[in-house]
């Protein structure tokens, strides 16, 4: 069995990519993962041997410069599509299965038409899929008219932009290809039965008798590395500290960030571990009590911090309450707002209101981020946190008579 995994996004659309594709090639399948040429994902990926096909831009390039014009936007969304076509059509050549992941991946299930091969389409939260229980995302800015509340004609609204957005340029490729137009880009793209690769407890999907959802689990990469020896020496030098990182968020306000969150976790009395990442955020003095990190295993490093401040990205969160780590989430976009609800519905931490936090609303959600009660919380549901959704997906992609008969939910052990 030969499998393409592919993703265009940042690293929390990556790592589940690498984490499928060490236990796909566990059982014997032959993968290979097309994702944008940042270099921190080709480090990732030859760590485990799996072979790396580039596609389009580097990510950070992209998310971290300003907001593209519509035009912009437009030239983007050409060579993404004229990627799908290209190069992931000559990466798959040979291959089996094509699982496509992040933000609309349009052309990749018609470049498996033209191949004769499955397509299977898997998105790493519930939120980008039609539901009556919340609104799509309305990032980069309002896309919809104030006065429409109601959740369906929303979702409605979402798939007609994405005809729009997408649907002149696809179907453009299509009819070069000999393929017949495709008139709801939305529906074509996440088919009738996509696959959740999110922890149920975390994302539940429900139980929707329109929508045809396969729940595997949330795809971990498991990490084995040993913290860094000046970190494990901070970490040992006193009480648990209060970690915080953004990921791939460029928090344009990084600089007055860092001395936001660093000033609020001292008003608490506790230290501090500043994870750089995409934001570049960085120590705001010499003392003692703060210690920068490039690079961590945050699954070792979670099970000794009092608490995590972080982004809301869907890996983050869902490492977070694995190891049963009380959160304070900033939601910056995307499914990010989602996720800082469902902490503070869980009882595991609190959910920030805004994208830019000051002194007293980061203080307020350290308050109650750090009770015993949220503490004791985040333990108990850490204990619900499944770590099998690669081998669930495994077996599906390796057994395709088994994804029909899985249930809307899939089932396993912890």
């Amino acid at each position: 069995m030969r499998v393409l995994l592919m993703s265009h996004g940042s690293r929390g659309d990556v790592q589940p990519l690498a984490g499928l594709a060490v236990r796909l090639r566990a059982v014997g399948a032959e993968v290979r993962v097309c994702v944008p040429p940042d270099e921190e994902f080709a480090e990732l990926l030859a760590d485990f041997g799996v072979p790396v096909v580039p596609i389009g831009q580097p990510m950070r390039a992209l998310v971290t410069k300003a907001r593209p014009s519509a035009e912009d936007s437009a030239r983007i969304v050409a060579r993404l599509i004229a990627g799908h076509f290209e190069t992931v059509a000559a990466a798959a050549e040979g291959c089996d299965v094509l699982v496509a992941t992040s933000y609309m991946p349009a052309g990749v299930r018609s470049v498996a038409e033209l191949l004769g091969i499955r397509y299977v389409y898997a998105c790493f939260h519930p939120f980008e899929l039609p539901s009556p229980h919340y609104p799509p995302s309305s990032w980069p800015s309002p896309l919809y008219p104030p006065d429409v509340t109601d959740v369906r004609e929303l979702w409605e609204l979402d798939a007609q932009r994405m005809n729009t957005v997408f649907g002149p340029i696809l179907n453009t490729h299509r009819q070069a290809a000999g393929l017949p137009p495709v008139d709801d880009v939305r529906g074509h793209v996440l088919t009738d039965r996509p696959w959740l690769a999110a922890d149920p407890v975390l994302g539940p999907w429900g139980d929707l008798p329109d929508v045809d959802v396969v729940q595997t689990g949330a795809w971990l990469l498991p990490d084995e590395r040993p913290l860094p020896a000046e970190l494990e020496s901070f970490l040992d030098a006193g009480e648990p500290p209060v970690y915080v990182g953004f990921g791939s968020m460029p928090m344009n306000t990084s600089e007055d960030a860092a001395k936001v969150v660093v000033e609020a976790i001292r008003a608490h009395g506790r230290r501090a571990v500043v994870s750089r990442g995409w934001a570049d955020l960085g120590l705001i003095d010499d003392a003692a009590d703060c210690f920068a990190v490039r690079e961590a295993n945050h699954q070792a490093l979670f099970r000794r911090v009092a608490a995590v401040v972080h982004h809301g990205g869907a890996g983050t969160t869902t490492t977070a309450a694995r190891a049963g780590a009380p959160q304070v989430v900033v939601p910056q976009y995307w499914d990010q707002p989602h996720w800082a609800r469902r902490v503070a519905e869980l009882g595991i931490g609190a959910a920030h209101d805004g994208r830019t936090p000051n002194f007293q609303s980061l203080s307020a959600a350290l308050e109650t981020a750090l009770t015993p009660e949220t503490h004791a919380r985040a333990k108990t549901v850490a204990t619900t946190i499944r770590a099998d959704g690669t081998a669930v997906a495994a077996k599906l992609l390796l057994d395709p008579v088994a994804d029909e008969r899985q249930p809307a939910s899939a089932g396993g052990n912890r």
